[in-house]
């Protein structure tokens, strides 16, 4: 009786160990959906697509990216943050996630604790430009004028709470200056007007900017990464050229609903980590401006912690209010 019971018992511990074995080894048993809450044709769908397309390559599943944008990431976010926690439906976001904590007075969801991070898959610097009559040549020109022009220099955005609007606040705070924030409605028609002058300063995306820049059309004073472009190794970032510590980086990365099995997080973030590595991968990134990255989940959110924080205080220092 008690050999039997003993025996038992072991049959029961080994199948406990073997069982996150196996469950890597049998997921995925069926397609993967993932949802994208921006818009497509952006940057971030352009991403998860040629993402998406590799992985449904390498586990031999369909995989199926589905655009739900809206309210600042937050209708696709919360989709994904009540689907079931199976490994089946993925979160495919961007600075958003770790922002609009901050912009908002409430969410349907918590970034941190309703989501389990798989891993990074891209980050994008900005650059600080300016119009060529604006008679400043560095960040510490920038920096001299607008200290002695308080609240006299513009500069514009793709909207309130976005990625461009709080770079220029973070410059606000750390070089204790007053550079005036005029939101636009996208990308596009605030790039148009630091071309023909009718604002002075933006912080666009490489792809846009690099060329009108090498035209001679505007002024590059630096990059927001910690470390120098590599799509522009000769402009210096914004840190090292006069402002220590300051960082803004649009980012990319992947997640599932909290709880999702451990083995399904381990077998998607391995994937991702090969992916991102693909030689047409990063050329792929880096026609975007984007920089190939990937992290363990634990590192991933151990990053979107910190960037909550980050934010909160340049929104709070800054009485950012979303439209």
């Amino acid at each position: 009786m008690f050999l039997n019971s003993f025996c038992i018992y072991l049959s029961a511990m080994a199948l406990a160990a073997i069982a996150p074995f196996a469950a890597a080894q049998g997921y995925p048993a069926k397609p993967i959906r993932i949802i994208v809450p921006l818009a497509a044709g952006g940057p971030g769908d352009v991403l998860t697509r040629a993402m998406g397309q590799k992985l449904a390559e390498q586990i031999g599943q369909a995989v199926v990216v589905d655009n739900r944008p809206g309210a600042n990431t937050n209708v696709g976010t919360e989709f994904v943050a009540k689907a079931p926690a199976d490994g089946y439906t993925l979160l495919s976001t961007a600075n958003p996630l770790t922002t609009n904590p901050s912009l908002y007075p409430t969410l349907p969801y918590d970034p941190i604790r309703d989501f389990a991070p798989v891993s990074l898959i891209g980050v994008t610097p900005l650059l600080l430009v300016v119009h060529p009559s604006l008679p400043v040549k560095s960040v510490k020109d920038l920096i001299a004028l607008a200290k002695a022009k308080p609240a006299q220099l513009n500069y514009g955005s793709a909207g309130n709470g976005s990625a461009l609007h709080l770079a220029g606040e973070m410059l606000n705070s750390l070089a204790q200056i007053k550079l005036v924030h005029v939101p636009y409605k996208g990308v596009t028609n605030a790039f148009s007007d630091v071309l023909g002058g009718q604002i002075s300063i933006m912080f666009p995306g490489a792809p846009i900017a690099l060329p009108q820049i090498k035209a001679g059309k505007l002024r590059a004073l630096g990059t927001t990464g910690a470390k120098r472009m590599v799509a522009a190794p000769e402009l210096p970032t914004i840190s090292e050229a006069g402002l220590p510590g300051y960082e803004v980086l649009v980012w990319y990365g992947v997640l599932a609903p909290a709880g999702t099995p451990t083995a399904a997080i381990n077998r998607l973030h391995g994937e991702i980590s090969k992916i991102v590595q693909l030689q047409d991968i990063r050329e792929r990134w880096a026609a975007l401006g984007a920089e190939p990255q990937h992290n363990t989940p634990e590192q991933f959110a151990a990053y979107l912690k910190a960037d909550v924080v980050k934010w909160a205080k340049v929104v709070r220092e800054a009485g950012v209010k979303i439209d």
